[in-house]
C-alpha cells in the first residue's frame, strides 16, 4: 500500500469551553428557550457571498472565508441536544439505545416456549400485549413502521395469539386470518418460517428446503463453500443445518394447528417451491440437488450416511468455538435462538452450563416492563457509542471532558485484536483489529463500526495519546485491507458477491451475501480525507470508480446499512467533501438537487423502507430527524450555509426538539436486511440531528468539518 500524500495524527481539536462541566453537562449560553416561529425569518444576516473553489488540496478541510454569529436558537439547540446526549451515557462510558423492531422475534419466542415445553403464564401475556400492540386496523402485522402487513410477520403473530389461547372467533384473530389468506397462507412463508413452523408439526419436512451438515466440510478449494456466504447467514445456517438432522418435532400438547392458513389445505400439492420457467437455470439446478440431499437424508436418519457423523460434530464444534467471546452466536437474535434449538436437539440437558448460557443471554434482548415484553434483535453499544461521541465533540463539547475521555476509553477496550472468520476472506498479513456493533463478538469485527469508531477515536486524545495513536492506526491498516475487487467496501467479508449462493433454496432471505456498497465505502473515504489521503492515493481512486459507477439516474445513491437513498446519498457527498473533491461537478450537483427535489414542505426529508421493494418511492415519507439530518449533511458538503434547502433542514430540526433536547421519532430507518428486516435504531433520533446541527455551524463559523 502507497503512503497518502501527507498524514495527520489523530489529534484533537480543542475548543474553547463554553459552558460548565461540573456536573458533566454543558449549560445554554443563550438560555433554554423553545423555539417560535421561523428562524430565518427573525434573523438577519451580513454575510459575503460565497464561491467554491474548483479544487481543493486533499488533507485540508473545508472553511469558509471569515466568520458569522450564530443564531442563538441554533446554539440553544445544540446545548440541549448535548445535554441531553450527556444525561443518557451509562455510568461505564458507553451510550445505548433500543432497537426497535417488528412483532416477530417476540412471536418466535412463544412460538420456542411451546416447543420446548416451558412457558412462563405471565411472560406469555406481556408478549401478547406486544404483540397486539403492533396489529394494524386491517389485521395483519408489518415489518417496518407504516408498512402494508407481511406474510411472514402475520402468520407468526397469528401463531403466537393462537398459542397463548386466544380464540380463532376472536375479531383480531378473524382479521388476521384473512390477511394472512389473501398474502398467500403459510405457502408464501420463507424458508426459515416454514422451519420453525416444521418444529411444531404444523409444516411438512419434505417441502422445507434441505440445508445439509456436510456443507461445513467443503473447504476454499470448492468454489462455492460456507466461507463464501456472509458472516451472519454462516452463523444462522451452522445451527439450522444441525436441527436439520435431528428433525426435532416436537408436537404441541394443545393440539394447536395452522390448517385454516393454507388456502387449499395443510395437504395442498403446492408447498414445494416452484421452479424457474426456463429450463436450465441455477434454482432448477439446486431445487434439483434439494432432491438429492433429501434422499440422502434417508440414509442419515439411518446411521448409514458417510459423511454426517464427521459434518454434525464438526458444526457443533464451530458453533461452541463461536459462542466463545461473543453475546451469544454471532450476538444476533436468529443464530441465538437456532443456536438453542439446535444445542437441545443435539441432547444437552436443560442445566448444562452451554444451554443456561445461551438463555441467558437471550434473555439480556428482552425489554419487560409491567404490561409488555419485546425484545431487541442484537445490543448496539459500539455503533451508539462512536456516533454519539462524534457528535459531542463536533458540536463543540471539549476533547478534554470527562464524559468523553470515558467514551473514548471504552471503545478502544473494545478493540478486537483476534483474527477471526474475516481471515478467510482476507488472509492479509496485517495485526488483528477492528470493532463490532455489540458488547462482544469478536469472530466477526465488521469495517463500518471499525470506521465509525475510528473517526470518533481521532477526535478524543484520552489521557494516554500513545495508546490511543497506536490502537487508531491499528484499526486504520485493518480496515483499508478489506478494500474489494471493484473499489468498494462491506461490511464483515471482503469480496462476499458470488452471486450463486442467492439461487439456493434457503437464501430467501436474501442475506446470503455481503456485497459492497456505497455508504460504506464514503464513510471510509470521508475518514481517508481526514487523515489526509488525497485523490491520487490508488484506494482511493478505486473507491471514487466505485462510487462513480454506483450512482444512480437520477443522482441519488443506494443505502444498504439506512434507509435508503437519503442515506447512501448524503454519506458520499460528505465522504467527498472530506477528501476534498470539486463538488461543482455535473455529477455531485445532479446528488444535490435530487437532494433537494425530495425535501418536503415542512422543511424535513422522510424516507420509508419500500424503496427497497420498489425505487419510485424514494424520498417519500414522513419527515424524521434522522433523515432530515442526513440530507441536511449531504447539502452542507457544498459549503453554501445559506441554501435555502439547508436553512429549511435546520429549521426544521430546531423547531421539532423537543424541550428536552430530544427529537421525537416513530419511523423505520435502520436496515437490517433489505426487503426482509429492519430496525429503528433508537439513538439515531438524537445523535445524527446533533451532527447536523453541529456541520452547519461549522460552516456558518468557518472552522474545519473533521478537524
Amino acid at each position: 500500500m502507497n503512503a497518502p500524500r501527507r498524514r495527520t495524527h489523530p489529534s484533537a481539536d480543542p475548543r474553547p469551553e463554553t459552558g460548565s462541566r461540573a456536573q458533566g453537562t454543558l449549560q445554554p449560553a443563550n438560555g433554554n428557550k423553545p423555539f417560535t416561529g421561523k428562524l430565518w425569518s427573525r434573523i438577519v444576516w451580513t454575510v459575503k457571498v460565497i464561491s467554491l473553489p474548483k479544487s481543493g488540496v486533499a488533507g485540508q478541510a473545508y472553511t469558509l472565508p471569515g466568520k458569522e454569529a450564530v443564531p442563538q436558537e441554533l446554539e440553544a439547540a445544540i446545548k440541549r441536544s448535548q445535554n441531553y446526549l450527556l444525561s443518557e451515557q451509562k455510568a461505564e462510558g458507553y451510550w445505548i439505545g433500543e432497537l426497535i423492531v417488528d412483532a416477530t422475534l417476540v412471536s418466535d419466542m412463544i412460538a420456542y416456549h411451546h416447543w420446548n415445553g416451558k412457558v412462563d403464564k405471565e411472560w406469555q401475556r406481556k408478549a401478547v400485549n406486544h404483540i397486539l400492540s403492533l396489529q394494524l386496523p386491517d389485521g395483519g402485522w408489518n415489518i417496518y413502521y407504516g408498512g402494508p402487513p407481511e406474510v411472514n410477520a402475520t402468520i407468526k403473530a397469528y401463531l403466537a395469539l393462537k398459542l397463548a389461547g386466544l380464540p380463532v372467533t376472536d375479531p383480531r384473530m378473524l382479521r388476521a386470518r384473512e390477511v394472512a389468506l389473501n398474502l398467500g397462507g403459510v405457502p408464501r412463508m420463507n424458508t426459515f418460517s416454514k422451519l420453525y413452523l416444521a418444529l411444531l408439526g404444523l409444516f411438512p419436512w419434505d417441502y422445507v428446503p434441505t440445508i445439509p451438515c456436510e456443507v461445513i466440510l467443503i473447504g476454499k478449494w470448492f468454489y462455492v463453500n460456507i466461507n463464501e456466504m456472509s458472516s451472519w447467514s454462516r452463523s444462522m445456517l451452522v445451527p439450522l443445518a444441525i436441527i436439520n438432522h435431528f428433525k426435532p418435532t416436537r408436537p404441541l400438547q394443545n393440539k394447536v394447528n395452522l390448517n385454516e392458513l393454507y388456502p387449499q389445505g395443510m395437504h395442498e400439492r403446492d408447498l414445494a417451491l416452484a421452479p424457474d420457467p426456463e429450463r436450465f437455470t441455477w434454482r432448477n439446478f439446486f431445487l434439483w440437488l434439494d432432491r438429492v440431499h433429501k434422499f440422502a437424508e434417508w440414509f442419515a436418519e439411518n446411521g448409514i450416511h458417510p459423511f454426517r457423523k464427521r459434518a454434525l460434530k464438526k458444526a457443533e464444534a464451530w458453533m461452541l468455538e463461536r459462542f466463545e467471546g461473543s453475546d451469544g452466536l454471532a450476538a444476533i437474535f436468529p443464530a441465538m435462538l437456532n443456536s438453542l434449538i439446535a444445542l437441545k436437539a443435539l441432547g444437552y440437558p436443560d442445566d448444562h452450563p452451554q444451554v443456561v448460557r445461551a438463555e441467558r443471554e437471550l434473555k439480556r434482548l428482552e425489554h419487560e416492563t409491567a404490561d409488555t415484553v419485546r425484545i431487541e434483535p442484537c445490543l448496539s453499544p459500539v455503533w451508539d457509542t462512536a456516533i454519539t461521541l462524534l457528535s459531542l465533540r463536533e458540536s463543540g463539547v471539549p476533547d478534554d471532558h470527562p464524559r468523553l475521555q470515558q467514551a473514548a476509553e471504552w471503545l478502544i477496550g473494545k478493540e478486537i485484536r483476534f483474527r477471526g472468520d474475516w481471515q478467510y476472506k482476507n488472509p492479509a498479513d496485517v495485526e488483528p483489529s477492528g470493532w463490532v456493533f455489540e458488547f462482544e463478538n469478536k469472530w466477526n469485527p465488521d469495517v463500518d463500526d471499525t470506521a465509525m469508531v475510528l473517526l470518533a477515536l481521532r477526535k478524543v486524545p484520552t489521557t494516554n495519546r500513545q495508546k490511543r495513536d497506536e490502537c487508531f492506526l491499528r484499526g486504520l491498516k485493518w480496515m483499508l485491507t478489506f478494500q474489494c475487487r471493484d473499489g468498494g467496501w462491506a461490511a464483515f467479508d471482503k469480496d462476499c458477491t458470488k452471486g450463486v449462493l442467492e439461487k439456493v433454496p434457503f437464501a430467501d432471505h436474501n442475506a446470503m451475501l455481503d456485497p459492497e456498497c456505497a455508504d460504506i465505502t464514503a464513510r471510509i473515504l470521508e475518514l481517508l480525507g481526514y487523515e489526509g489521503y488525497d485523490l491520487e492515493h490508488p484506494q482511493v481512486q478505486r473507491a471514487l470508480r466505485f462510487l462513480r459507477e454506483r450512482q444512480e439516474e437520477d443522482g441519488s445513491w443506494y443505502g444498504r446499512w439506512g434507509v435508503n437513498y437519503i442515506y447512501g446519498t448524503w454519506q458520499v457527498l460528505r465522504g467527498l467533501r472530506a477528501l476534498n473533491v470539486d463538488m461543482n461537478q455535473p455529477w455531485l450537483l445532479k446528488a444535490r438537487s435530487w437532494l433537494e427535489s425530495v425535501q418536503h414542505d415542512d422543511g424535513g426529508w422522510g424516507e420509508r423502507c419500500n424503496t427497497y421493494d420498489d425505487p419510485v418511492f424514494k424520498g417519500q415519507g414522513p419527515s424524521t430527524a434522522s433523515q432530515t439530518a442526513w440530507a441536511v449533511m449531504g447539502l452542507c458538503a457544498f459549503g453554501d450555509p445559506h441554501r435555502p434547502s439547508i436553512q429549511r433542514g435546520i429549521d426544521y430540526l430546531v423547531r421539532t426538539q423537543n424541550p428536552d433536547g430530544s427529537w421525537t421519532e416513530l419511523e423505520t430507518t435502520g436496515t437490517g436486511f433489505p426487503k426482509v428486516f429492519y430496525l429503528k435504531y433508537d439513538m439515531y433520533r438524537n445523535n445524527w440531528p446533533l451532527l447536523a446541527l453541529a456541520t452547519y455551524r461549522k460552516l456558518l463559523t468557518g472552522e474545519p468539518i473533521g478537524g
